[in-house]
């Protein structure tokens, strides 16, 4: 039974913050952050936006770009690690914006809830949506991936900091791409990335730090090591990847069967720098049990990745899917996703039905999955509809000033005045009945 993507729609920012901009407040070359990592833009939440807002453009835009009926969908799942709630589900507030377009208790029989595990989560969403089809062909499931990065100012992830979401309808008989049921898996408990909840001392009054007082805070800024993180995720794919090449019975160089490799990107060229160890494990023959980790030296893998060899890889394979990354930063869940739109829109003119897709995707904490996916009769339809250079363009650069205020959340009116989409009004603070109650509104 074929179960797979049959639509995608996305929902970016309308403001952004030009990597030269940045590098000359931060005193750092930005031809460095460009050549070296791929990053020319950094996408920013508005005053108006979050994690829901996205989330609910997204799926609007996907039901009404592709004439769905909202009674028709039976399941709404978010993969995000920018959770608005520690109980409520940001889906929920998504949904519920929603159907204040679409009509009240559309989704009166839809099961709406969030998945959890940094940025695969997403993921293990889709997994899940692919499985549930796959058993109830008749019924269709919306996947959403919807995150903002963001990173305290002046540490070493602040210039990786992204945001947007990917909606995706999954079915029966997909229009666009189809998955069988084989996911590779590589997981271990690690603390590479975390966002845990932190005690800081707080005098109520004002607000400076005092030594007589705690206050249990979230920050939506995490805990990490990023030269870890990076092993990480190496050695998880790595063993997602072979397990997945077993799985699947494939001799030899696996990478070979596939048009293009859709990575998770925490910056756009993460993918082509970490896949260098497994393309060189398979170019040595080395056996799936015979795999593991550090088998090469550093120069090994930087003599490869300067090669004549593994740049005509790269430029065949990866490039096109790192493209929207350089212009919209880390998307965490919602990252490889828009890695798949950005290889289906730069690289349409050279796609067929039958060419296969790679997925190797990463979470922090850390696991990953690699799996593949395949195009279907018909495709170019669904490709046809995306516009990233289009949404690109019409976005609004801010100066360093403005992208600190809304780091620092002391700009109280949005910078780009909110259009067709939803806002968030206002949340409840700690004098209202409601505490933390969040109300959105949709913008004509």
């Amino acid at each position: 039974m074929k179960a797979g993507i049959s639509h995608l729609a996305y929902d970016i920012p309308k403001i952004y913050l030009d990597i030269e901009e940045f590098s000359k407040k931060r005193g750092v070359d930005a031809e460095k952050l460009k050549k070296g990592l791929g990053i020319y833009k950094m996408s920013i939440c508005d005053v108006h936006e979050d994690t829901a807002t996205m989330a609910g453009n997204a799926l609007l835009k996907l039901i009404t770009q592709n004439n769905i009926d909202p009674k028709s969908i039976n399941r709404i799942y978010l993969g995000t690690e920018s959770a608005l709630d520690s109980s409520k589900p940001t889906a929920t507030y998504a949904v519920d914006m929603v159907e204040q377009q679409l009509g009240e208790r559309v989704f009166v029989h839809t099961d709406v809830v969030d998945m959890t595990f940094a940025c695969i989560g997403a993921v293990d969403v889709f997994q899940n949506a692919l499985d549930y089809v796959r058993v109830h062909p008749k019924h269709k499931a919306v996947v959403i991936a919807s995150d903002f990065a963001k990173y305290d100012l002046e540490s070493p992830g602040e210039y990786t900091q992204g945001a947007g979401a990917v909606a995706m309808l999954v079915e029966a008989d997909p229009k666009l791409m189809v998955f069988d049921s084989v996911f590779g898996v590589g997981y271990k408990s690690e603390h590479d990335f975390f966002k845990p909840r932190r005690y800081y001392p707080v005098n109520d009054e004002t607000k400076a730090y005092t030594t007589d007082a705690k206050l249990q805070v979230y920050r939506e800024e995490p805990v990490f090591d990023g030269q870890f993180s990076n092993k990480c995720y190496q050695d998880r794919i790595r063993e997602a990847y072979f397990h997945f090449k077993d799985l699947k019975g494939v001799e030899g160089e696996l990478h070979e069967n596939w048009s293009g490799l859709i990575f998770h990107l925490p910056y756009a060229f993460h993918g082509k720098r970490i896949f260098s160890e497994i393309y060189q494990l398979e170019k040595d023959g080395v056996k799936a049990e015979d795999v593991k980790a550090d088998l090469y030296d550093f120069e090994v893998l930087k003599n490869l990745s300067k090669s004549e060899e593994y740049r005509n890889f790269v430029s065949a394979k990866v490039l096109d899917a790192q493209k929207a990354s350089s212009q919209i930063g880390n998307m965490y869940a919602a990252s490889i996703f828009m890695s798949l739109i950005s290889e289906l829109f730069y690289k349409k003119d050279k796609l067929t039905a039958k060419d296969k897709f790679g997925f190797i995707a990463y979470g922090s904490g850390s696991k990953s999955k690699v799996f593949e996916g395949e195009l279907v009769e018909g495709f170019e339809t669904e490709v046809e509809k995306f516009d990233l250079e289009k949404d690109f363009d019409n976005r609004t650069a801010v100066d360093f000033e403005t992208y600190e205020k809304l780091h620092k959340k002391i700009v109280e009116k949005s910078v780009v005045s909110p259009r067709n989409e939803f806002v968030l009004e206002k949340v409840d603070d700690h004098d209202a009945p409601l505490v933390g109650r969040r109300y959105y509104s949709f913008v004509i």
